[in-house]
């Protein structure tokens, strides 16, 4: 287990709150809140360092209002990875993603994280690099979707580096004719199916980033769970007496699973 400090917590911001803020670094295991004159204080649990270390990662972000102080007393590094060819991986926990792509979440979820928190993400990253567990499970997919929709030793990310027009006219059919889009309820596969499948490839395997990239793929974040709603409206059986349909809103990727 492994504890981070979190100081000058707004007085109106509930645990749950902090928890829901915190859980896009990894699962945490207890939070210990306290009282302070004017803010509050916590001692946030995580079951990993390496969620641990993403935490630290948000010193000076904001919640609430209130710029957040992230600390710890322990140095917490990622786990050591084995060298052995990773077999296939078919389930990462959030503390498994690179950290550019969790700053991309907090973004599309609508949490604000200032140019310098999202520097860190990627200078973390760039002196980690992306777990061997990550890009297998992240290869794999990409394979395994292409495999699907193209036939053997196809992959998606692949047939969308062409030109943007014939990249979109694939990725349509390969919608239409496969079902990829309907069945692919998890962002990762539906964000590999579409024209940007390299870019989002690209951004989740490769260390070498800037801000700019990390907001892009937020957007594309928001993009794909507004278009995931729309689609889920449009099937839905209309409710009697109601004509207008209201905004969906945004939400972060989910752990992938």
């Amino acid at each position: 287990m492994s504890k981070v400090k979190v100081t000058d917590i707004a007085k109106d911001t509930s645990k749950s709150t902090l928890h829901d803020f915190l859980s896009f670094c990894g699962k945490i295991t207890d939070i210990d809140f306290q009282e302070e004159d004017q803010h509050k204080s916590a001692i946030v649990t995580f079951e990993r360092p390496s969620a641990a270390k993403t935490a630290l990662m948000l010193d000076g972000s904001n919640l609430n209002g209130a710029t957040l102080h992230v600390s710890s007393d322990a140095e917490h590094a990622d786990e050591a990875e084995s060298h052995e060819h990773p077999s296939p991986v078919h389930h990462i926990e959030q503390s498994d993603k690179p950290r550019a792509g969790i700053a991309a979440e907090y973004l599309a979820k609508g949490y604000q994280l200032s140019d310098h928190i999202l520097q860190r993400a990627i200078e973390i990253d760039n002196k980690q690099g992306i777990s061997k567990k990550f890009l297998s499970y992240i290869n794999g997919l990409d394979s395994s979707i292409g495999q699907r929709a193209l036939g053997p030793e196809q992959t998606i990310s692949g047939k969308v580096q062409s030109t943007f027009n014939q990249a979109r006219e694939r990725a349509m059919s390969i919608n239409e004719q496969k079902g990829i889009s309907k069945t692919a309820h998890e962002y990762y596969s539906k964000a590999l199916a579409s024209p940007v499948g390299q870019k989002v490839l690209s951004f989740y395997t490769n260390t070498s980033k800037q801000v700019f990239d990390i907001h892009e793929e937020a957007r594309r974040i928001v993009d794909q769970h507004k278009s995931r709603r729309q689609e889920a409206s449009s099937t839905a059986p209309p409710t009697e007496g109601s004509g207008v349909q209201s905004e969906p809103t945004t939400q972060a990727a989910p752990t992938a699973a």
